[in-house]
């Protein structure tokens, strides 16, 4: 397997981390407030459920939200001899291939781990790439699968739902039980129930970059061609601006598995954003290639 050590368990570790000690500091504050600890577990089993619902299901929600299809190797020979050789170098089971019928370009892959991989690129990505530049983009895909990115993922956005969804009893749970609530006060709980989903938000987005520079970085040691994936990613990058992916809730929701931001980036939504700034991924890239 090629493989960068960029500290990822660590840094996966960390992040996932704060998601816990967030969980468990709201955890503290209910039982504080109520006396009731079975929320918790209420709440952790729903966490739990959602995880292995969305691991599970992974694939199929994605591709189903992308309206993609399945392509034979008569239908994209090229695609195929790309996806074939990164995986026999990789010595890794050639995952199942999809087209998005979109002109938007972008691509990504999903599958619970890569016996049950797919690759998806959109029919926007194929026109624009050259054969280079398509085989960085699809070894930064693969190695979301090979690392098990899909999990980490999985497991950040079921908390960060039982997070929110925390957060929106606390309020219920303060004007309910204001004489139980000890030192929590109504103060306390409105604070939390609006931080709180904030700081998760923020934290999956940390994780979600995290995993996108580990995938630059193991994906050009994969392809030995780390300015192809610059290249590619330069191109998404102006080609996105000009046509932007219509934002919809199952769009967003694939959104952040794909390599580049799909939507228009203003501002304000690039601070909010699943993706690193790309300059910023091109020019790790470019201190790989030693420029």
């Amino acid at each position: 397997m090629v493989h960068r050590n960029y500290h990822n368990g660590l840094k996966t570790t960390l992040l996932l981390g704060s998601m816990w000690a967030l969980l468990l500091a709201i955890g503290a504050l209910i039982a504080s407030g109520t006396g009731r600890m079975v929320w918790i577990v209420v709440f952790a089993a729903i966490g739990l459920a959602q995880t292995a619902f969305s691991y599970w299901n992974s694939a199929t929600i994605a591709l189903r939200s992308m309206g993609a299809y399945q392509v034979s190797e008569s239908e994209q020979p090229e695609l195929y001899a790309i996806v074939r050789e990164l995986a026999d170098r990789a010595q890794q089971p050639m995952p199942t291939i999809w087209v998005a019928p979109t002109l938007t370009p972008n691509a990504f892959a999903t599958g619970r781990n890569p016996n049950n991989a797919a690759v998806c690129c959109t029919e926007g990505i194929l026109a624009i790439l050259n054969e280079r530049e398509l085989r960085g983009v699809l070894g930064h895909e693969l190695m979301h699968v090979y690392n098990r990115d899909i999990l980490t993922t999985s497991v950040a956005a079921a908390m960060g739902g039982v997070i929110t969804t925390i957060a929106q009893t606390l309020l219920f749970f303060g004007g309910g039980n204001r004489r139980e609530n000890g030192g929590v006060g109504v103060v306390g709980l409105l604070a939390m129930s609006l931080l709180a989903p904030i700081a998760s938000m923020l934290i999956q987005f940390s994780l979600s970059r995290t995993r996108e520079f580990d995938a630059d970085e193991d994906g050009a040691m994969l392809t030995q061609d780390p300015l192809a994936l610059a290249s590619a990613l330069r191109k998404l990058e102006m080609a996105t601006d000009r046509r932007p992916m219509e934002d919809t809730p199952r769009t967003r929701n694939v959104a952040a598995m794909m390599i580049a931001n799909p939507f228009r980036g203003e501002s304000l939504t690039r601070m909010f954003s699943t993706h690193p700034p790309m300059d910023e991924r091109i020019a790790r890239l470019e201190k790989i290639a030693g420029y």
